[in-house]
């Protein structure tokens, strides 16, 4: 399906961009992943083998993806496919949520994602893909969480301001928008297994599916937007969350 295309995934050393990465790479796809912590990067470069890269950056540096720029120019000389993934996600109540912790969100979730496209689009062949990585918070209010919806609701945006732009470049922008995915985001806020495991209950008794998503099931749609059956699709997204903004 893949066969010949390189990938990039940011944020592809755990949940659903390592979830992607695995997809890809099985799918005939060479796979690089980003992130910042070394141990975790490893671990992916050791699974992935020869047809694998794993290079840490931070896409809130730009020094960092200009470097991640020239290391995949010299390992794959052009990119098929990019799914801009890395993100964080803060609670941030208006009332004591101060400056640097709203800079530290949109410089990841927001600035993160156009800087990233700004840097690899040079590195992007005719016919490319291109998935931004949203969220269900960008349809919805929830309390407490304004600035995590606000920044998906930007990326939302891009998906379809950055079709228009790059479409005389033959390159499509797609957005998949994931639910509450059982990711590291989520456990490691628990001290313990039962602990998280009585949130995810909580959380997926809120879900008409009845549970949390699994990563598997991102990627299973970023597999589709990266590939040729969705070659008609433009500035769209796929809502890949239980029913949960739908019902």
């Amino acid at each position: 399906m893949l066969d010949g295309k390189t990938a990039l995934i940011t944020g592809g050393s755990s949940g659903i961009g390592l979830a992607a990465a695995r997809l890809l790479q099985a799918n005939g796809a060479r796979v690089c992943v980003t992130g910042t912590k070394t141990d975790k990067l490893d671990a992916v470069r050791a699974e992935l083998g020869e047809r694998g890269l794993a290079i840490r950056a931070d896409v809130s540096s730009p020094a960092d993806l200009q470097r991640l720029h020239r290391e995949l120019a010299t390992a794959f000389g052009a990119l098929d496919i990019l799914f801009a993934n890395a993100g964080v996600a803060y609670a941030t109540p208006i009332e004591s949520t101060d400056a640097a912790l709203f800079d530290r969100l949109m410089d990841v979730n927001v600035k993160g994602v156009f800087f990233t496209i700004q840097a690899m689009l040079p590195l992007m062949r005719a016919g490319g893909s291109i998935v931004l990585n949203t969220s269900w918070l960008n349809q919805v209010g929830t309390p407490g969480r304004s600035l995590l919806s606000a920044s998906k609701a930007a990326v939302r945006s891009f998906a379809r301001s950055l079709s228009a732009e790059l479409l005389p470049r033959g390159i499509r922008v797609n957005a998949v928008s994931p639910g509450s995915i059982e990711t590291p985001i989520h456990r490691d806020r628990f001290e313990s297994e039962d602990e998280y495991r009585a949130y995810a209950a909580m959380v997926g008794a809120q879900v008409p599916l009845g549970r949390m998503g699994r990563p598997e099931e991102i990627a299973a749609a970023v597999l589709f937007l990266a590939g040729e059956g969705s070659s008609y699709m433009l500035g769209a997204e796929i809502v890949v969350d239980g029913g949960r903004a739908e019902l």
